[in-house]
Protein backbone atom coordinates (compact mmCIF):
# COMPACT_ATOMS: atom_id res chain seq x y z
CA UNK A 1 0.00 0.00 0.00
CA UNK A 2 1.11 3.45 -1.07
CA UNK A 3 1.80 5.25 2.65
CA UNK A 4 2.03 9.74 2.58
CA UNK A 5 3.42 11.40 5.45
CA UNK A 6 1.69 14.83 5.34
CA UNK A 7 3.72 17.42 7.34
CA UNK A 8 1.91 20.00 8.63
CA UNK A 9 2.09 22.57 11.53
CA UNK A 10 -0.36 21.58 14.54
CA UNK A 11 -3.14 23.70 14.13
CA UNK A 12 -3.49 25.76 17.19
CA UNK A 13 0.15 27.15 16.86
CA UNK A 14 -0.32 28.58 13.65
CA UNK A 15 -0.60 32.81 14.01
CA UNK A 16 -3.86 33.49 11.88
CA UNK A 17 -2.88 37.00 11.96
CA UNK A 18 -0.29 36.48 9.90
CA UNK A 19 -1.19 38.24 6.52
CA UNK A 20 0.33 35.12 4.54
CA UNK A 21 -2.45 32.77 5.80
CA UNK A 22 -5.58 32.98 3.83
CA UNK A 23 -8.01 34.92 5.43
CA UNK A 24 -10.90 33.16 7.54
CA UNK A 25 -8.38 30.56 8.33
CA UNK A 26 -8.90 28.92 11.61
CA UNK A 27 -7.78 25.54 13.95
CA UNK A 28 -11.22 24.04 13.00
CA UNK A 29 -11.16 24.67 9.34
CA UNK A 30 -7.45 23.63 9.31
CA UNK A 31 -8.65 20.34 10.79
CA UNK A 32 -11.36 19.45 8.68
CA UNK A 33 -8.99 19.94 5.99
CA UNK A 34 -6.85 17.37 7.21
CA UNK A 35 -9.43 15.48 7.73
CA UNK A 36 -10.52 15.64 3.91
CA UNK A 37 -6.82 14.82 2.58
CA UNK A 38 -6.80 11.57 4.70
CA UNK A 39 -10.27 10.64 3.06
CA UNK A 40 -9.08 11.47 -0.36
CA UNK A 41 -6.09 9.58 0.10
CA UNK A 42 -7.96 6.65 1.67
CA UNK A 43 -10.45 6.84 -1.70
CA UNK A 44 -7.08 6.37 -4.04
CA UNK A 45 -6.14 3.19 -1.92
CA UNK A 46 -3.20 4.96 0.39
CA UNK A 47 -2.55 5.36 3.51
CA UNK A 48 -2.68 8.98 4.85
CA UNK A 49 -0.48 9.49 7.90
CA UNK A 50 -1.10 13.13 9.01
CA UNK A 51 1.68 14.32 11.30
CA UNK A 52 1.52 17.77 12.92
CA UNK A 53 4.63 19.40 14.20
CA UNK A 54 5.13 22.42 16.52
CA UNK A 55 6.71 25.12 15.37
CA UNK A 56 9.95 24.86 17.67
CA UNK A 57 13.52 23.10 17.50
CA UNK A 58 12.10 19.81 18.18
CA UNK A 59 10.28 19.77 14.41
CA UNK A 60 13.65 18.34 13.26
CA UNK A 61 14.22 15.26 14.98
CA UNK A 62 10.35 15.01 15.44
CA UNK A 63 10.11 14.35 11.16
CA UNK A 64 12.99 12.03 11.46
CA UNK A 65 11.72 9.70 13.94
CA UNK A 66 8.75 9.62 12.35
CA UNK A 67 10.36 8.78 8.82
CA UNK A 68 12.67 6.13 10.58
CA UNK A 69 9.50 4.52 12.16
CA UNK A 70 7.81 3.78 8.89
CA UNK A 71 8.59 3.37 4.75
CA UNK A 72 6.76 6.31 3.42
CA UNK A 73 6.41 6.54 -0.51
CA UNK A 74 6.15 10.18 -0.57
CA UNK A 75 6.13 13.18 2.12
CA UNK A 76 4.04 16.09 1.54
CA UNK A 77 4.90 19.46 3.40
CA UNK A 78 2.09 21.87 3.72
CA UNK A 79 1.30 25.31 2.79
CA UNK A 80 1.11 26.39 6.58
CA UNK A 81 4.58 25.35 7.04
CA UNK A 82 5.90 26.55 3.31
CA UNK A 83 4.28 29.82 2.65
CA UNK A 84 4.59 32.17 6.09
CA UNK A 85 8.02 34.02 5.66
CA UNK A 86 8.06 34.02 9.62
CA UNK A 87 8.30 30.03 8.75
CA UNK A 88 10.63 30.01 6.27
CA UNK A 89 13.13 28.11 9.32
CA UNK A 90 10.91 25.85 10.26
CA UNK A 91 10.38 25.18 5.98
CA UNK A 92 13.97 24.62 5.76
CA UNK A 93 14.06 22.19 8.96
CA UNK A 94 11.81 20.33 7.41
CA UNK A 95 13.07 19.93 4.11
CA UNK A 96 16.29 19.05 5.46
CA UNK A 97 14.87 16.25 8.00
CA UNK A 98 12.95 14.93 5.42
CA UNK A 99 16.08 14.56 2.73
CA UNK A 100 18.20 13.58 5.53
CA UNK A 101 16.01 10.41 6.88
CA UNK A 102 14.13 9.70 3.80
CA UNK A 103 16.67 11.15 0.92
CA UNK A 104 15.58 8.88 -1.71
CA UNK A 105 11.39 9.73 -0.59
CA UNK A 106 10.21 12.58 -3.43
CA UNK A 107 8.98 15.32 -1.73
CA UNK A 108 5.39 17.42 -2.57
CA UNK A 109 3.62 20.44 -1.09
CA UNK A 110 0.24 21.84 -0.82
CA UNK A 111 -1.65 24.47 -0.86
CA UNK A 112 -4.65 23.61 1.40
CA UNK A 113 -4.80 20.55 3.17
CA UNK A 114 -7.85 19.69 1.14
CA UNK A 115 -5.08 19.30 -2.11
CA UNK A 116 -2.72 17.07 -0.15
CA UNK A 117 -3.55 14.20 -2.18
CA UNK A 118 -3.17 15.49 -5.78
CA UNK A 119 0.17 17.57 -4.46
CA UNK A 120 1.80 13.32 -3.93
CA UNK A 121 0.03 11.90 -6.95
CA UNK A 122 2.27 14.85 -8.96
CA UNK A 123 5.38 12.76 -7.63
CA UNK A 124 3.84 8.95 -7.65
CA UNK A 125 3.24 6.57 -10.21
CA UNK A 126 0.31 5.30 -8.83
CA UNK A 127 -3.26 6.75 -9.58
Amino acid sequence: MTRILFVGQRPETVDFSDPAIPPGFNAEKINAGIAVAVSKMAERGWQGDPFMIPPDETAGPLVEKQLASKSYDCVVIGGGIRMPPKSLWLFETVVNAVRKAAPNVPIAFNTRPEDTAEAAARWLKTG
